[in-house]
C-alpha cells in the first residue's frame, strides 16, 4: 500500500525553508549556542591599561635596576599566561627590542658625549673632538666613567620598563575595543584613530600582493623602477577605499550630533579642558621627584572634572552602543593591582628614597627592598583575576544544524511526530 501524502508533503518547498523551520525550532527550545559570545569572556581594555600604567608609573619611581627587573618580568608573565593570539598581542615582543634599543642608545650616548655624573673611575679614554668655544659644556670622545656608565643603565632600563608596561597594555587589550569604550564625546576623535590604524597595514597587504602579481607575471618587484610603478596602483586602492569609506561613515549618519543650549556647551569646554590640564599637573607631580602631596589632589580633581565635561560633552552623540564592555568585578581586581603598586611604590619613594635611588656616586652595590618588592608583586593579580584566553573558540553551529542532521537519521516512529 502506498503511503499516504498530504497537501503539505506534495506541495513545492520555498527557497530557506528550512533554514527558517530550524531557526524557530531551535528559538522555541532555547538550544544555547555552542561558540562564544562575542567579548562575552573577555576583560574590559581600559582594565588593562590601567593596571599598565599604574606599573609604568611605579617604573618613572625607580632606578633601583632589581626593582626595574621586577617590574619587567610581572609585565611579562601576565602577558604570558592571558596574552590571546589575536594580531595586536603580538606587539609585545616589538616593545621589548625596543627597550633595548633605547638602553643602547642611552649607553651609547653615554660613552661617546659624556654623562653629567662626574666619575673617579676612568675605565678606558676616548680620542676627543675638539669644540668650538660657543659649544662649551658638550664633548665628544674623553674619559667614560664607571659611573657615568652605570648612571646611564639605571636611566636607560628606567625608559625601557615604561615602554614594556605600554607593551603589555598594547598586547593584551584590544585597540578596537578600547575605542569602542570611548565616551560619546570622544567618538569622532575615536573613529579617525580607528580609520588611521587600519590605513597602514592596507596599504602593506596592497604592495604584497601587486609585488606577487608581478612575480607570477615575471616582471620584475625589487628596484626603484618596480616600486613606482607599484605605487599608482597602491595609491588608486588607497583613493578607491577612502571614497568607499566616506560613503559608509555618510550613510550611517557619521558627524551629525543633536542640538544642546549654548551654556552647556560653554560648561563642556570648561569642564573638559579644565579636568585635562589638572590631569597633565597631577600626573607631573606624581612623576616629579618632589610634589606627590599636591600631584594626586590635583589629579583626582581633574578627572573628575574631565570626566564631568565628557559625559555633559556625550549628549551631543546620537548614536546608539552595540554589546558594551560591561566593567565587572574582574576589572575593578586588574586595575585596582596597578593602581596599588603605584600608590606603594609612590609611598615608598618619599619613605626609602635611598632604596629606590640607589647613588652612583659613590659606586654601590643596589639591594632589593622588601616591602617595595612585595608591593611589585601585587601587579601578579591580574594573572589570576582575568580570564583565561580563548585561543580555539568552538565553531558555532549554523541555526537548525543540530535539527536537521537529528531529522536525517531519524526513525520512521520520529519522523511522524
Amino acid at each position: 500500500m502506498p503511503p499516504r501524502t498530504t497537501p503539505e508533503a506534495t506541495a513545492p518547498r520555498r527557497p530557506g525553508a528550512g533554514f527558517r523551520r530550524g531557526f524557530r525550532t531551535r528559538l522555541r527550545a532555547g538550544t544555547p549556542r555552542t561558540g562564544p559570545l562575542r567579548g562575552g569572556g573577555a576583560l574590559h581594555a581600559g582594565a588593562w591599561w590601567l593596571w599598565a600604567l599604574g606599573l609604568a608609573t611605579a617604573a618613572s619611581r625607580t632606578t633601583n635596576p632589581l626593582l626595574l627587573g621586577l617590574l619587567i618580568a610581572v609585565a611579562g608573565y601576565v602577558v604570558a599566561v592571558r596574552r590571546t593570539d589575536a594580531p595586536w598581542a603580538r606587539s609585545y615582543t616589538a616593545f621589548l627590542k625596543l627597550g633595548l634599543v633605547v638602553l643602547a642608545i642611552r649607553l651609547f650616548f653615554a660613552v661617546f658625549f659624556g654623562s653629567p655624573i662626574p666619575g673617579t673611575r676612568v675605565l678606558f679614554t676616548l680620542p676627543e673632538v675638539p669644540l668650538p668655544h660657543w659649544a662649551q659644556g658638550v664633548r665628544v670622545g674623553g674619559r667614560v666613567s664607571a659611573e657615568g656608565l652605570v648612571f646611564a643603565l639605571y636611566d636607560g632600563l628606567r625608559l625601557a620598563a615604561l615602554l614594556i608596561c605600554v607593551g603589555a597594555a598594547n598586547a593584551l587589550a584590544s585597540p578596537a575595543r578600547l575605542l569602542k569604550s570611548l565616551p560619546g564625546a570622544l567618538y569622532e576623535a575615536g573613529v579617525a584613530v580607528v580609520v588611521a590604524m587600519t590605513f597602514a597595514p592596507h596599504l602593506v597587504a596592497d604592495v604584497t600582493r601587486l609585488r606577487s602579481a608581478r612575480r607570477l607575471r615575471g616582471r620584475p618587484d625589487r628596484g626603484v623602477k618596480a616600486l613606482l610603478q607599484v605605487g599608482l596602483p597602491v595609491l588608486e586602492g588607497a583613493l578607491e577605499r577612502s571614497v568607499a569609506l566616506a560613503a559608509a561613515m555618510d550613510a550611517r549618519g557619521y558627524g551629525r550630533t543633536a542640538q544642546v543650549p549654548p551654556a552647556v556647551a560653554r560648561t563642556t569646554t570648561a569642564l573638559t579642558l579644565g579636568g585635562l590640564l589638572g590631569v597633565c599637573c597631577g600626573t607631573y607631580g606624581l612623576l616629579a621627584a618632589e610634589g606627590a602631596g599636591y600631584g594626586l589632589p590635583l589629579l583626582l580633581a581633574g578627572l573628575a572634572a574631565a570626566l564631568g565635561g565628557l559625559w555633559l560633552g556625550g549628549r551631543r552623540s546620537v548614536r546608539s552602543r552595540y554589546r558594551p564592555d560591561r566593567w565587572g568585578v574582574r576589572a575593578w581586581l586588574v586595575a585596582g593591582s596597578g593602581a596599588a603598586v603605584a600608590a606603594l611604590m609612590i609611598r615608598a619613594a618619599s619613605c626609602a628614597p635611598e632604596a629606590l635611588q640607589p647613588p652612583v656616586v659613590p659606586l654601590t652595590t643596589p639591594t632589593l627592598p622588601l616591602w617595595p618588592a612585595a608591593a611589585v608583586l601585587l601587579g601578579l593579580l591580574p594573572a589570576l583575576a582575568a580570564p583565561a584566553p580563548d585561543n580555539h573558540p568552538t565553531p558555532e553551529t549554523p541555526p537548525g544544524g543540530e535539527r536537521a542532521h537529528t531529522r536525517a537519521g531519524a526513525g520512521p516512529e520520529e519522523a511522524t511526530q
